[in-house]
């Protein structure tokens, strides 16, 4: 049985697994790497498989990094099935189909071929085939997979994976993106406790997030910051997850009178078709959560909150007064409207950009995480006097101390090796050497394409 990593290899973005085992071949994902553009030279290259001899595709969930190259992987001729959880279908959907949206206009603005059209997406999901929590699924003689809550977004899945080679069976467990619980809306992170080969995230496998307790208060003093100031305080935010939960905390925050009831803008077509379909799944949410829907409270809904859908109503929010709230997409502040936002307030010294999603190398979002007193937006020189800060716990992904607590529940005995993924390379090396020391388990931070021989 062998194993390959075509991306989040030493990097976060692109993650692809190929799964090799006597004549059946599967991907664990298949998403688009990510920086400076939305869809980079490195997304065109052809994929070093055959779309054409996948068999399977197990989907751990919707983010486009790990979703994004699904519709290419189907131009290119993958016809086998692609499992996921209900409410990752329904993300990917529109999730897809807008990034079919923003890869053809970025190929024609650069007299490129696109990655793929909007008609492969929907020829794509034709293919999925949803599964619950908790369920077995045969899907060949020889492959049985189950998925289990990873308490990331909604419908994320760590996937359990046995395959049988002769007469021996052997469990590989994909952790997919793990949850940094408690969050709102979410359950916590299920545990797995064996397994022959673990497959591991490691985006903050070298540090540790503030508390939650932490996070609401510093999002109340960044509001209240702005008020004071009647500035306007941005935030960029993914569409999927990130927007949701910001959106509980405004909740609490404005209906128990923390914070004044000024406008709030979520300035995102995609996050409101998200937010619609986090509203179907309302029986998937943890139970504090279900059980402020069955008081009454619309968790997505308080005074003061706008959801602009249309171009005209966004532009506008630029030419209201401030204090206001902008979130926007996109998370790393490529592509959606955010860079708008940002080219219009940054030069404000009132104004506040606060950050509380990962910034991949290269981004505009993480070159303002680091200080950059100047940047380019949409063609523009902006100068940034604008307050610039971080709340690292509304990270949707599990730091270092939550990783590591999560391994320990894996049967010792029984664990062969650890592969570290999705994480640069320096959070990999720092969690493969806590893994060693406190767990004391064989890792391997693998190297993009390589190919490991698990049967040695």
């Amino acid at each position: 049985m062998n194993v390959s990593f075509h991306g989040a290899c030493r990097e976060v973005t692109g993650s692809c697994i190929l799964i090799e085992s006597d004549g059946v071949r599967f991907l664990v994902d298949c998403g688009v790497f990510q920086g400076r553009k939305f869809a980079l030279d490195r997304n065109a290259k052809p994929f070093d498989f055959d779309p054409r001899s996948i068999d399977f595709v197990i989907l751990t969930h919707a983010h486009l990094d790990h979703c994004g190259r699904l519709p290419k992987l189907y131009r290119e001729g993958f016809r086998g099935q692609v499992f996921s959880t209900a409410p990752t279908r329904d993300f990917a959907e529109i999730i897809l189909l807008d990034s079919a949206r923003i890869i053809y206009a970025e190929a024609m603005l650069h007299k490129k071929k696109p990655l793929y059209y909007d008609y492969d997406v929907i020829g794509l999901m034709n293919l999925f085939e949803p599964l619950q929590y908790g369920k077995e699924k045969k899907v060949s003689p020889r492959v049985r997979i189950r998925l289990q809550d990873a308490g990331h977004i909604l419908g994320s899945a760590i996937s359990e994976v046995w395959i049988k080679n002769d007469e021996q069976e052997e469990k590989l467990v994909f952790s997919g993106d793990l949850g940094n619980p408690p969050v709102p809306l979410l359950k916590d992170t299920a545990i797995i406790k064996d397994a022959d080969y673990l497959f591991v995230e490691s985006t903050y496998g070298d540090r540790v997030h503030e508390s939650k307790g932490e996070r609401r208060k510093l999002l109340k003093e960044a509001i209240l910051g702005s008020v004071g100031r009647s500035g306007t305080l941005m935030i960029p935010a993914f569409a999927l997850e990130r927007t949701q939960e910001v959106l509980y905390e405004l909740n609490h925050l404005v209906e128990t009178g923390k914070v004044p009831a000024i406008p709030i803008f979520v300035d995102s077509p995609l996050a409101i078709k998200a937010t619609e379909i986090y509203k179907k799944y309302s029986r998937m949410y943890d139970k504090e959560s279900r059980a402020l829907i069955e008081s009454g409270d619309d968790l997505f809904n308080f005074p003061g909150l706008e959801y602009t859908r249309a171009v005209q109503q966004s532009k506008k929010i630029n030419r209201i007064r401030p204090p206001k709230v902008i979130l926007a997409g996109s998370g790393m502040c490529i592509g959606g409207r955010i860079p708008h936002h940002l080219k219009f307030n940054l030069g404000d010294p009132n104004s506040h950009l606060l950050i509380i999603s990962y910034q991949v190398a290269g981004s505009l979002g993480r070159r303002l995480f680091e200080g950059a007193k100047q940047v380019t937006i949409m063609g523009q020189r902006v100068n940034v006097k604008a307050k610039v800060s971080a709340i690292g716990s509304y990270s949707s992904h599990a730091d270092q101390f939550k990783l590591l607590k999560w391994i320990k529940h894996f049967n010792k005995s029984k664990l062969k090796k650890v592969f570290i993924i999705h994480g640069e390379e320096k959070a990999g090396l720092a969690l493969a050497t806590e893994i060693r020391k406190g767990i004391k388990a064989n890792t391997t931070v693998p190297e993009y394409t390589k190919k490991y021989n698990l049967s040695q």
